[in-house]
This record gives C-alpha cells, structure tokens and sequence, in this order.
C-alpha cells in the first residue's frame, strides 16, 4: 500500500514527464508543472527538492516503461536471433508508441540536456549504454546457443544497430514520415540475417 506522500510523487512524475520529454528541461517551468498537476508549488516541492530531481525521476519512468515494453515484446521467443528480429519489430511501431510519450524520450533529453543539464545527461548516458549493452547481451547469447557467428564483436554490432535505430527515430519524428523507422528496421533484419546468423 502506497502511502499519500508516495501516491502524490508518482502523480506527480507521471503527469510531468511527458511534458518535459516534449518541451525539454529549461523550456518547462514551475508554472507549467503546477499547471498541469493542480497542485500548488508548494505541493512540488515537498516531494521532490528541485526541478532537476523531478525531471531525473520523470525520464527515468519514461524509460523504464519504454525497456519494459521491449522486454515483454522480447518474451514472444526464446532464441537470442528471434529476439533480436523482435527488437526491430518493436520499433516498426515505436512512432505512435513515442508520441503518446511527447517524442522519444532518449533522443529529447539527450539532446536537450547535454548542454543544459549535466546530471540529466549523465542518466541519458547511462540509459544508451544501457540499451546497447542489452543488445550485446543478445548476441552473446545467440553465439552460446549456436544461432550467432562466434567472430561477431558482440559490442561493436550492438552500437551499429541501435545507432540505426535512432537515426531512425530522429528522422521519422522530424519529417513525420514512419517509413524512416520501417526501412530502417528492414535493414537491420538484413544485417542480422546475413552478417549475425549463424
């Protein structure tokens, strides 16, 4: 059971985060956070110490709900391969899911916070690598199990296909065209088929 105090934060967060993911750190005020909560500032800033800490609790749920999604995209197979193919599946349909978030959370922090904000940044950091790092995980799994070339840098791969990615995701958010994401997708399928498979 959640108590009111906790309840209220993650009011509170839920409600702020697509707001910062869309107009960026420094773009979004006081006034638009008690705005769209209700709540005085008063109210803000008995949960969370300053801005900077609501927004580093705010993208940290958007992300975790986004590797979440990925994750339980990723339990329709067992095999590395079939996982990694799943992975392009989930973001053929990443668009729509990210406009309900107010764009992609990685790509809008990223950008917005590397000069603004340095702890943001840092946790912008560390979600990539996180991200990559699972990719690379797959595809050492995928080399155990016999589905993946043994030679393949498991690393070097995992950061070329998620730099597809989000090139991808930058495109197809700026010129509102999903075709980006789902050419794209279709490439990196190539590559995992042609370069990865065993």
């Amino acid at each position: 059971m959640h108590t009111k105090a906790k309840q209220t934060s993650e009011f509170i967060i839920a409600t702020v985060a697509p707001i910062f993911n869309k107009n960026g750190y420094a773009a979004t005020s006081l006034s638009d956070i008690t705005k769209a909560t209700g709540l005085t500032k008063g109210a803000i800033y008995g949960n969370f110490k300053n801005k900077e800490e609501l927004a580093i609790a705010a993208f940290t749920m958007t992300v975790k709900n986004m590797l979440r999604r990925i994750t339980e995209h990723q339990v329709l197979s067992d095999s590395p391969i079939e996982k990694l193919f799943l992975v392009t599946d989930f973001y053929r349909n990443y668009y729509n899911f990210s406009q309900e978030l107010g764009g992609c959370p990685v790509l809008n922090l990223g950008v917005d916070a590397k000069h603004q904000n340095a702890a943001l940044f840092k946790y912008v950091q560390y979600t990539i690598d996180k991200i990559q790092n699972n990719l690379a995980s797959l595809i050492d799994n995928g080399k155990k199990s016999g589905e993946i070339q043994p030679e393949i840098n498991s690393i070097l791969y995992a950061k070329r296909l998620y730099t597809m990615i989000t090139g991808a995701i930058f495109m197809t958010h700026t010129m509102e065209d999903n075709s980006y994401l789902l050419q794209t997708m279709d490439q990196i399928d190539t590559i995992i088929e042609n370069d990865l498979k065993l």
